[in-house]
């Protein structure tokens, strides 16, 4: 029977217009230190941004998004924040914000492969919404 470890996730939503509050589901942050497993993954659906806001740069949100990707790898191209204790960039990308990229709340849950964890998150609440 494999070993289960802990893991945190939280999931990237799309605010196209702050004010109004409302969002979609873009991607997946997910942490397990035991593992020492910290990935992003993200796709920006054209039609729903389009149908929420025609105002929105499609390139420069995944550019933004990519950015956070290198965050999660501890690129050195990343900065100073790419540099940070893996547990500390996980925290620093599920921080509440008030920009048009948010996170959720964090949640944790049990998985013996953070990898196929984020896969699957990724699958339910970002492609089949």
């Amino acid at each position: 029977m494999p070993n289960k470890v802990t893991f945190e996730y939280a999931i990237i939503r799309l605010v196209p217009r702050v004010e109004r509050e409302e969002f979609f589901n873009i991607g997946v942050i997910l942490f397990s230190k035991r593992k020492k497993y910290l990935g992003v993954k993200f796709n920006v659906n054209e039609n729903k941004l389009k149908a929420f806001s025609c105002e929105l740069d499609l390139d420069a949100i995944n550019n933004y998004l990519k950015s956070w990707e290198l965050i999660s790898k501890g690129e050195v191209s990343a900065g100073k924040i790419g540099q940070f204790e893996i547990s500390d960039r996980f925290r620093w990308l599920a921080a509440s914000r008030s920009t048009i990229i948010q996170s959720s709340k964090t949640h944790s849950g049990l998985t013996d492969d953070p990898e196929k964890e984020l896969n699957s998150i990724f699958k339910n609440y970002v492609l089949e919404i």
